[in-house]
């Protein structure tokens, strides 16, 4: 699912040596999530490989990863280190260490947040996108998870606290949608309008299949587990 707007395919799995400027100010954008430059997690996937790979071919951009994190600077990153990143991907290394960051950056803080706040299978997705695309923390010029969320609850409140789930999800995409326009790279609402918002009004809230949905114009379907 979350594929489908980072990537534009259901095949996260061969996303690992995927790599552009999407032009949102963040420098590179990469791999199974997008991990990017200019936020410190692509930077992080670098360490993680090095440490279980020394010498590898990645290990001699990370002084220049350090200089241009929290900038969209190519500095130091140019043909060599997309060649370099793409060509990792057949390392099994490589694709465990951004395995290991989604997961302890971005999947196991979202879908603990979300068991927290008594939300089902559907609001876990919903978080976790939510904290691929916008970080847990605001940052210059973005606004974060945790914003959002103190937002939605202010509007409404989550299981936890006795609310209805579906209006919950509801006022946390509304909020979600908000954050995004704040910023022109991300003004398409699809992965929350067409999609998102289409699993919470058909009631699938253990995302019960069959899901459809459109992201950027482009229609998926997934049938079953």
């Amino acid at each position: 699912l979350v594929s489908s707007a980072e990537n534009s395919t259901l095949d996260w799995k061969a996303q690992y040596g995927y790599i552009e400027d999407i032009g949102d100010g963040r420098g590179w954008t990469a791999g199974i999530i997008g991990f990017c430059s200019g936020t410190g997690d692509m930077l992080k996937v670098v360490e993680r490989y090095t440490a279980r790979r020394p010498g590898n071919a990645l290990e001699a951009f990370l002084p220049a990863l350090r200089a241009v994190d929290g900038s969209d600077s190519h500095e130091g990153l140019e043909d060599a280190f997309t060649t370099a990143w793409s060509q990792a991907a057949a390392d099994p290394a490589f694709r465990s260490a951004q395995d290991a960051e989604r997961d302890d950056s971005y999947f196991d803080p979202a879908v603990e947040r979300a068991e927290a706040d008594g939300l089902s299978a559907l609001g876990q997705f919903i978080y976790y996108d939510a904290y691929v695309m916008h970080g847990y923390a605001d940052a210059v010029g973005t606004v974060g998870f945790r914003t959002i969320r103190a937002q939605a609850v202010a509007e409404a409140g989550p299981p936890s606290e006795g609310g209805d789930e579906e209006a919950y999800l509801d006022a946390f995409l509304d909020a979600r949608v908000a954050a995004m326009r704040t910023e022109t790279s991300h003004g398409d609402t699809s992965r929350v309008e067409t999609a998102q918002r289409v699993f919470v009004r058909e009631g699938r809230l253990q995302l019960e299949t069959p899901l459809v949905w459109k992201v950027y114009g482009e229609s998926y379907r997934i049938d079953g587990s």
